[in-house]
C-alpha cells in the first residue's frame, strides 16, 4: 500500500465519516419507497412504471459494485471516495429536480454508480486503515446505519411526503454531503496497491450480469402483478450465470472478485452461511411494516412508530456488540444471534391485534437487538483472517455478497407471503419496499404466520454453517481489542 496512514490505537474520526455516507446512502434507498406514489402522481404516470427508477438503481449497483475494489486499488481510496460521493450528491440533486419518469431513471442510473462506489471504498478504506485492535469498534460504527436505515427509512419517508414535498427527500441529502467532502479531504487517507493489476473485463461481465439478474429476478418475483415463476427463473439464471463467474475467476491469474478468499473459514462463512441469514433476517422489514398496516389496520405513522422500536434496539446493541464478542468469541454469539432472530422474526408472526402493546413492543425490540449483533458479528468476522493483501478482494466480494442478500431477502418474504395466500386462497397482493405498488388488504394473519415462520426458520437453519467455525474464530480480533 501507498499513503499509509499512521496508526496510533485510537479510533480516530475516519469510521464516522464513513458511516455518515453510508447511512445517506441506506437512508436514501429504503426512504424512497414510500414516496413513489406522491412522485408518480408528480409526473403523471403509476407507480409501477416509476419502479424502473428503482430497478435502474439496483442494476448500476450489481455491475459496478464488482470493480469498486480494483478501482480503489488504481486510483487511491480517497480519490474513488471522494468521486463517488459527488457523483452521488449530483444525482441526487437531478432525482430532485426531475420533472418525468426518463430524468429520474437517468438520476437514479448515476446515483446507483456512486452508491455502488461509495460504500465498498468507505469499507475498505476502514478495515485498511484502522489498527487491528480496534477494527471491532469501527466495524460496528459504519454497520449500523445499514442496520437502522431500512427500519427508520420508512416512516421518515412518510412523513416528509405527507407534510412536505418528496423532492425534499433527495435534496436534504446536498447540505450533508458538502459536509461529508471536507471531513473527506481531511481524515481519509488515500490509499492504493502498489501493484497494478490489469482489468478483468470478462469478469466484470459475468459478474454484473448474474448480479443483475439475481437482484432483478428477486424484485420481479416480489411483485404483486407478476407470475412468481418468471422470477424465480431470472434469479436461475443469474445464480448460473454466476457459476460460470466463479469458475472463471478461478482460472484467471487477477480476476475482479478473487474467490480464492473464500478458502479462509472465517471468511467464507460470513458470505455463505452470513448470505442465508441476512435473507432470513432481510425479509423482516419487509414484512412487519405490512403486518402492522394490512394485518393489525394501523395507519402507516402508528406502524412507523412500532419500527422505530426495532431501531432503538438496533442502535442500543451497537455499544455492546464488541465487549459480547470479546467475553463469548465469535463462534458463539453467531450461533446464539441466529437463533434468537429466528426465534423472535417466528414470534412477530404469532402476535395479532389483541396482543399486549407490551408483548408487541418485547418481540419487536428484541428482534432488533439480535439482528444488529448478528449483522455486526459477520461484518466484523468477515475480515478477522484476511490477509492485508488479500483485503480489497475480500472486501469485493464480500459486497456483493450483502448486496445480493437485500435484494433476496425481499423476495424471500414476498414469495413465503404469496404462497401462503395462495394455500389460504385469500388471495392477497402486495406492493413491495421497492416499488411501493397499490397495496391490497387481502392478506390474513395466517398469511403473515407462515411468511414470518418461513424467515424465521432459514435464519435458525443458518445455524448450521456457525457451528462448524473453530471454537477460536476470529481470536486475533478478540486477542487485539482487550
Amino acid at each position: 500500500m501507498t499513503d499509509s496512514p499512521s496508526r496510533s490505537g485510537s479510533l480516530g474520526p475516519l469510521p464516522y465519516v464513513v458511516a455518515a455516507t453510508f447511512f445517506m446512502e441506506y437512508l436514501d434507498t429504503t426512504i424512497i419507497a414510500t414516496a413513489l406514489p406522491q412522485m408518480a402522481h408528480s409526473f403523471g404516470t403509476s407507480p409501477n412504471a416509476l419502479s424502473l427508477g428503482m430497478s435502474a438503481y439496483m442494476i448500476a449497483l450489481a455491475i459496478f459494485i464488482p470493480a469498486s475494489g480494483w478501482v480503489a486499488d488504481r486510483f487511491g481510496s480517497r480519490s474513488v471516495f471522494f468521486t463517488a460521493i459527488v457523483t452521488f450528491t449530483l444525482a441526487s440533486l437531478l432525482c430532485g429536480i426531475s420533472q418525468n419518469t426518463v430524468e429520474f431513471t437517468a438520476a437514479r442510473v448515476l446515483q446507483g454508480i456512486g452508491g455502488a462506489l461509495m460504500v465498498p471504498v468507505g469499507r475498505l478504506t476502514v478495515v485498511r486503515s484502522v489498527d487491528r485492535k480496534q477494527l471491532m469498534q469501527a466495524i460496528s460504527t459504519i454497520t449500523w446505519p445499514g442496520i437502522v436505515a431500512p427500519v427508520v427509512g420508512p416512516p421518515i419517508g412518510g412523513f416528509i411526503t405527507t407534510y412536505a414535498s418528496w423532492r425534499l427527500i433527495f435534496l436534504l441529502n446536498l447540505p450533508v454531503c458538502l459536509i461529508v467532502l471536507v471531513a473527506v479531504l481531511k481524515w481519509v487517507p488515500n490509499l492504493r496497491s502498489a501493484e497494478r493489476r490489469p482489468f478483468d473485463v470478462i469478469g466484470l461481465i459475468l459478474s454484473g450480469a448474474s448480479l443483475t439478474a439475481i437482484l432483478y429476478g428477486a424484485d420481479m418475483a416480489s411483485q404483486p402483478d407478476t407470475n412468481p415463476l418468471f422470477g424465480l427463473g431470472i434469479i436461475g439464471i443469474g445464480l448460473a450465470i454466476g457459476c460460470v463467474a466463479f469458475y472463471q475467476a478461478r482460472r484467471q491469474r487477477h480476476p475482479l472478485i478473487d474467490v480464492s478468499t473464500l478458502r479462509i473459514p472465517t471468511f467464507s462463512v460470513t458470505v455463505v452461511t452470513g448470505t442465508l441469514t441476512r435473507i432470513g433476517i432481510g425479509a423482516v422489514p419487509y414484512l412487519m411494516p405490512l403486518l402492522f398496516q394490512i394485518g393489525f389496520g394501523l395507519s402507516a405513522f402508528k406502524s412507523g412508530l412500532l419500527l422505530f422500536v426495532s431501531a432503538t434496539g438496533n442502535l442500543g446493541m451497537k455499544a455492546l456488540t464488541t465487549p459480547i464478542l470479546q467475553r463469548f468469541g465469535f463462534r458463539r454469539v453467531a450461533i446464539a444471534g441466529s437463533m434468537v432472530c429466528g426465534m423472535f422474526t417466528i414470534a412477530c408472526g404469532v402476535l395479532t391485534p389483541a396482543s399486549p402493546l407490551v408483548l408487541v413492543l418485547v418481540v419487536v425490540f428484541v428482534y432488533g437487538t439480535a439482528r444488529s449483533l448478528q449483522f455486526q458479528t459477520l461484518a466484523t468476522l468477515a475480515y478477522a483472517d484476511v490477509p492485508s493483501e488479500q483485503t480489497s478482494a475480500a472486501n469485493t466480494l464480500w459486497n456483493a455478497a450483502a448486496q445480493m442478500s437485500i435484494g433476496l431477502g425481499i423476495a424471500f418474504g414476498a414469495l413465503a407471503l404469496r404462497a401462503a395466500s395462495a394455500v389460504n386462497g385469500t388471495g392477497g397482493t402486495s406492493g413491495t419496499a421497492g416499488t411501493g405498488a397499490t397495496q391490497a388488504q387481502a392478506f390474513t394473519l395466517d398469511d403473515f404466520r407462515f411468511a414470518f415462520l418461513c424467515a424465521g426458520m432459514l435464519t435458525i437453519a443458518s445455524v448450521y454453517g456457525y457451528v462448524k467455525l473453530s471454537h477460536d474464530a476470529g481470536h486475533k480480533l478478540r486477542a487485539t481489542s482487550r
